[in-house]
């Protein structure tokens, strides 16, 4: 394939990624819709704290869909998770609308489960398929997918809000249809490319055009938290959000537009280049291609992928090091891989039992309406990964730092944010939704691509999937148990067989506990630094290497 056209079919194929990414989120919704189940089905705060565990273990089923991201297409595995998700929260919606009796709590339980499991689907695809695509810029890949996923939340909330005035009915049915159609249209546009599309992308112009995703991003993250903050809003006001917000979710599609229009122009350049100097510029092209193919033999990546030939056909098969591709089984035999585990627990699992239980914490603290609240951990969950991502990879390709070492930082202010919120003074539930969306997007932005930098890439759907068990386990650990338990002892029965507690003494251990457990995993990602700070600086050294001798090149 021509260089040009593949560097537009990746970047379209990261376009139509976002967009996954924008509906892909619907995990973190619950809140949204979970008084309305409580009260149509009658269940105690234990009860609806599992029914979110429920949501969260069909994540779990997502080895399913690593397994799969090396044996089917993209599109299969697409489509796959849009499918799920049409039936997942198909059910939920027809329940809730009450056009169907409530369902035994079990056949719920199976419901929330596929709706959980189908985004596994869908960020599968679209991670593995983009990391691989733009393996050079892996932080700002992750820092933009995982950044979108986290407006995601935030998208469905407030045109829910702007257009149906928060009916929890209308927004399972968007839950339901939307990404079935979106879904549908990345179908066609993303791909894998070949590994020698890959290795010609340009670094510079990248950074460029990610740069250009990222203002965007900012602009509908400022966008949506200026309508959020400005209070209620007439019908009219509502539906023109609506309309620019669609606006603004398009415009990114101009980054290959301007890409393939480029290639055009130049196309025509060489094109009149070639007749003028007949063949001499055959000539020349032929002896650079022999040039760089005899350099490139001699390069790290070509001797990488020599090495790894002999040893797969080879009869011997090495401990893999830090940084080189690992099966599954020398993953989980190595202690860094437990550590991260670990650690990334400490942070997913807290911040799912807040988003979770947000609906519930809302109401202990007096607020009638708890959207804003989920707004902002959406909101500031996305700046919290699409920034990450870059300053990470700033400081990798300038210093070296391990990327771990951002894990520990958010991790720590994330234990602050829960002790403002067990103070329970006013503003603490405003003040700890910002503080642990910020942190949660950090965590998640983070440990991608940390996990392919140290495991590699070949087995990455698999490893992702595998490291993501965290949320259906952290899930069930602080939300399922911790909170619910915590909450129903201080709660007091209803009429209805339901029960309520209002006050700040009903989640203030909770948020105790959970402060101490951040500050272990704190610990935990400070030791995954130390511990990496070899691999990262040979990364460092790595892109420093290239970047002079690109600068060598382009002088001459």
């Amino acid at each position: 394939m021509d260089i040009s056209g593949a560097a537009t079919g990746r970047w379209l194929g990261l376009v139509t990624a976002v967009w996954v990414q924008c509906i892909s989120g619907n995990n973190y919704t619950f809140s949204n819709y979970s008084d309305a189940l409580k009260t149509l089905m009658g269940l105690t705060q234990l009860q609806l704290n599992n029914l979110s565990v429920a949501k969260d273990i069909g994540k779990a089923f997502g080895i399913v869909a690593g397994l799969a991201s090396d044996r089917l297409a993209t599109p299969i595995i697409l489509l796959i998770g849009s499918l799920e998700g049409l039936v997942g929260y198909g059910a939920q919606w027809l329940v809730v609308r009450q056009s169907i009796r409530p369902l035994p709590y079990w056949q719920m339980c199976i419901f929330l489960c596929m709706g959980g499991n189908s985004t596994t689907w869908m960020n599968t695809a679209v991670l593995v398929t983009c990391i691989r695509n733009f393996r050079r810029n892996r932080g700002p890949v992750s820092g933009i997918l995982k950044g979108y996923v986290g407006l995601s939340t935030a998208i469905f909330t407030d045109i829910c809000s702007a257009l149906f005035s928060d009916d929890p009915a209308s927004f399972l049915f968007l839950l339901a249809v939307v990404p079935a159609v979106v879904c549908t249209t990345a179908m066609l546009f993303l791909r894998e490319s070949p590994p020698e599309d890959v290795e010609a992308e340009d670094d510079g112009t990248d950074s460029q055009y990610f740069g250009v995703i990222n203002a965007m991003a900012v602009v509908i993250a400022v966008y949506l938290l200026a309508f959020d903050l400005t209070g209620k809003h007439g019908a009219v006001v509502s539906r023109v959000f609506a309309a620019v917000l669609l606006l603004l979710l398009v415009a990114p599609v101009a980054v290959p537009i301007h890409i393939a229009l480029k290639s055009i122009c130049r196309s025509g350049i060489r094109e009149k280049a070639d007749v003028e100097d007949g063949g001499v510029s055959e000539l020349l092209l032929t002896a650079e291609a022999e040039t760089t193919e005899a350099e490139d033999s001699h390069s790290p990546r070509a001797e990488e992928a020599v090495v790894e030939e002999k040893i797969e056909k080879g009869t011997r098969r090495r401990r893999p090091e830090i940084g080189e591709d690992h099966t599954i089984v020398e993953v989980v035999k190595t202690v860094d891989f437990w550590v991260l585990f670990l650690s990334f627990l400490c942070g997913v699992g807290t911040g799912l039992a807040v988003m979770n239980n947000m609906g519930q914490m809302g109401t202990a603290m007096g607020y009638t309406d708890v959207s804003i609240f989920v707004s902002m951990l959406s909101i500031w969950g996305f700046f919290g990964r699409i920034a990450s991502g870059t300053v990470s990879e700033y400081f990798i390709k300038k210093h070296g730092t391990p990327r771990p070492i951002w894990n520990a930082v958010s991790q720590l202010l994330m234990a602050a944010g829960y002790v403002v919120m067990a103070i329970g003074m006013p503003g603490s539930l405003f003040i700890g939704s910002v503080v642990v969306g910020l942190c949660y997007g950090v965590r998640l932005a983070i440990s991608v691509p940390t996990a392919s930098e140290l495991f590699g890439l070949k087995y990455y759907g698999l490893i992702y999937n595998i490291l993501i068990l965290n949320l259906p386990l952290g899930s069930f650990l602080f939300s399922g148990l911790l909170a619910g338990i915590l909450y129903d002892a201080e709660a007091t029965k209803t009429d209805g067989g339901a029960n309520t507690c209002v006050g700040a003494h009903c989640y203030r251990m909770v948020f105790v506990v959970m402060a101490f457990v951040c500050l272990v995993g704190v610990g935990l990602d400070v030791l995954l630094a130390h511990r990496t700070k070899e691999l990262y600086r040979k990364i460092y050294s790595t892109k420093r290497s290239k970047n002079m001798k690109a600068a060598v090149s382009a002088r001459h």
